[in-house]
């Protein structure tokens, strides 16, 4: 195979739209007429950050409270944004319960990075959540 063959395919997709993801900024997040999103959740992440947040997306409203996410969404986030001045706080166990942790605005493209407890970490194990702005 010519070692030209890996360039043109990386130019390639990235010519082609939609193929890469990447996180919004957290004040990008609004809805189309203005109002605001507290966070946004996605089901991709990838080794490359210019690669995440791809996917699937949930979009969280102001106060949204959800101590049982959808069934296609129980433990299925691997990144996530979290709007300017909200918060959202994670529960790893269905109904509020077992480990918690709390993101305040800014990106998480890789939930792998950030532990939960000794052994685990945050991606694919948000089970219930609350986000709120203030």
């Amino acid at each position: 195979m010519s070692p030209l063959c890996p360039v043109l395919l990386a130019l390639a997709l990235a010519a082609v739209p939609g193929v890469r993801a990447a996180c919004p900024a957290p004040a990008d997040l609004k809805r189309p007429d203005g109002t605001r999103t507290c966070a946004k959740l996605y089901d991709k992440s990838d080794p490359y950050y210019e690669n995440c947040c791809g996917g699937a997306e949930l979009s969280l409203e102001p106060n949204t409270d959800l101590p049982f996410l959808p069934s296609n969404w129980a433990n299925v986030a691997s990144s996530l944004v979290v709007a300017p001045r909200c918060e959202i706080t994670v529960w790893s166990v269905r109904g509020k319960a077992g480990k918690t942790r709390k993101f305040s605005t800014g990106v998480y493209p890789r939930l792998e990075e950030f532990r939960k407890g000794i052994f685990g970490d945050w991606s694919n194990t948000i089970a219930s959540l609350y986000c709120r702005c203030y």
